[in-house]
């Protein structure tokens, strides 16, 4: 059994693409919401474009907050993109990727694809392993994307199976376990674009590259042997290595960069839809698991706030289901102009889905998440997260956020409850939003309040 959210998002939320598009044996695979990756180039190193609501900001030019946010979006980008300006001044450029690539989306089949190089040596792990920005603050995740140039190439998402000279580097340095050496040649100094709108994750400037060598990239065994494997499929493969302990982020590297799955199947998958793509494979395989699990014998709340997002994770002690929902505060990302809260969400029963979730891949991010905890701890439960997302939440940084806040909650002892209306009053007391509106929009809290009705009047009879 399976729903869609209790309210309907925007159309722009979510695109339901063909899976033949990718060969991968998937139900589907959605893109996220249309967030401008690709930064155009423009003449000198950084230019602006008017997007939604820019009237509003040529007005305030970050001094006035006509936007009603605590800090300027805007501004955050502009200093981040300036720190790394002076760096990057020529046609050349030599640097540690951390490693980090990146496959655009724009023109697919037909993509950019291309590494992502700080211009500076060293360990440079940080820049970009979402992992560990768990309690970072927002000003520091927006500097190590803006550290991070972007060199690409154009190439046809089939080309993964066939090769070539830059893509066969750009595949070495993806699968490496540690920061590799890089000498890039652009065709011109890498330059950047801004959008004024705060629909734009941060992102460093960008340049076509002519010529690229690779230092040593050394791999992990588990990654070599699935890269190996033409024979294995990309969801085993994506298994494979989850149960051999290599992080997720770097698994959805891999498949983007199209290193796993059947040789004639092999594809270059946009970054935005591989990283949804592994959440959705992994999660599925531990849902199996969950179900066969016994379920857990109290109520149990984990908390957890992070970028002024504040989280709630309900365990109830009933067989598996899952409900995860959004609440996007106005003067948010995805409700910049907005005069109310709007409510995203998706609940699924104990059989899972067929359809992808309207809200995105926070949804599979958060699914992830709880279903490695429930497996690691060797039980079953129904899930509710809540997510509050207030105006301090200025720019968008990825799905991340949601798998990574969620593990961090859970990491923690729970509250424990003897019943539903128990738990029920700690959130209330926690969350800003009315209690009897979170009623109104989860599917799963109106099943167990019915539920509790109906016991209740049994016994009396």
């Amino acid at each position: 059994m399976n729903s869609g959210g209790p309210i309907s998002p925007p159309s722009t939320k979510s695109k339901v693409l063909d899976p033949s598009l990718f060969g991968l044996e998937m139900a589907k695979l959605v893109e996220e919401p249309a967030i401008v990756l690709d930064l155009a180039i423009r003449e000198g190193y950084l230019s602006f474009r008017a997007g939604n609501g820019a009237s509003r900001c040529v007005a305030c030019k970050g001094a006035r907050m006509l936007c009603g946010k605590a800090r300027c979006p805007i501004l955050a980008r502009i200093s981040s993109f300036l720190q790394v300006a002076p760096k990057i001044s020529s046609e050349t450029l030599a640097g540690s990727t951390p490693p980090g690539v990146f496959v655009g989306r724009i023109g697919y089949p037909y993509v950019y694809v291309g590494p992502l190089t700080p211009p500076f040596l060293g360990d440079t792990t940080l820049l970009d392993l979402p992992e560990l920005w768990v309690d970072r603050k927002i000003e520091e995740i927006v500097a190590f994307r803006s550290m991070l140039v972007r060199g690409k190439t154009r190439a046809k998402v089939s080309d993964a199976g066939i090769g070539g000279r830059i893509l066969d580097a750009i595949t070495e340095l993806a699968l490496a376990s540690k920061p590799v050496d890089l000498e890039l040649t652009f065709d011109r100094p890498p330059r950047g674009s801004m959008l004024l709108d705060d629909e734009v994750q941060p992102f460093g400037p960008s340049a076509i590259v002519k010529k690229m060598k690779v230092g040593e990239a050394r791999w992990d065994r588990s990654v070599e042997k699935v890269y190996e494997d033409t024979d294995l499929k990309a969801s085993e493969a994506v298994l494979t290595l989850y149960k051999d302990g290599i992080l997720v982020s770097k698994i959805q590297r891999a498949f983007s960069i199209g290193a796993l799955g059947l040789k004639t199947h092999r594809r270059l998958v946009p970054t935005r839809w591989s990283i949804t793509a592994v959440d959705s494979i992994i999660s599925n395989a531990l849902m199996e698991r969950v179900r066969s699990l016994p379920i857990i014998n109290e109520y149990r709340l984990y908390e957890y706030d992070h970028l002024d997002n504040r989280f709630e994770i309900l365990m109830i002690p009933s067989s598996w289901s899952y409900e995860s929902i959004e609440a996007w505060y106005p003067r948010t990302v995805w409700n910049p102009w907005g005069k109310e809260i709007v409510y995203f969400g998706d609940y699924e029963g104990y059989g899972g889905r067929t359809t992808y979730a309207s809200m995105g891949g926070c949804y599979y991010a958060g699914r992830l998440a709880v279903t490695e905890h429930l497996v690691g701890e060797g039980r079953q439960a129904s899930v509710l997260i809540l997510r509050e997302i207030h105006p301090g939440y200025i720019l968008p940084v990825g799905v991340w956020n949601v798998r990574e806040s969620v593990r961090s909650a859970l990491r923690h002892p729970p509250l424990k409850f003897n019943n539903l209306e128990e738990a029920l009053r700690r959130i209330a007391d926690r969350l800003e939003i009315r209690l009897d509106t979170w009623l109104r929009a989860s599917r799963m809290l109106r099943i167990f309040l019915h539920q509790k009705r109906m016991r209740d009047f049994l016994e009396k009879i």
